[in-house]
């Protein structure tokens, strides 16, 4: 684990399909919005969809009424669904030369990014 001044470096990005495995959204696939890497959370589209009674604060233009937002959920819940073969599966790092780090899944072998 990373210490408390640095960030600690996830295999899930902004833009990755996930499947959740955990939780009440259990079996849905969705895209990830946002990454809080500090906060060990992810933000899946169509995923942990919550709703909230918000009303007008004075001088802002905000949306009222009940709104719906998608809640983040803990990082460990999601599983990267491979391009390739369309299955979650784990991710692995391949170093190129020229590229830097590639992630792989751990299933079929073929690179993610």
């Amino acid at each position: 684990m990373a210490t408390k001044t640095e960030t600690p470096k996830y295999k899930i990005k902004r833009g990755d399909t996930v499947l959740v495995v955990r939780g009440n959204d259990k079996g849905v696939e969705g895209r990830v919005l946002y990454v809080y890497p500090k906060k060990e959370r992810v933000v899946v589209e169509r995923v942990n969809v919550r709703k909230k009674h918000q009303r007008r604060a004075p001088g802002a233009n905000t949306q009222t009424g009940i709104i719906q937002f998608e809640a983040p959920i803990h990082i460990s819940n999601v599983m990267v669904v491979c391009p390739s073969c369309g299955e979650a599966t784990r991710v692995g790092i391949r170093r190129d030369e020229e590229l830097g780090r590639i992630r792989v899944c751990k299933k079929c072998g073929e690179d993610i990014d």
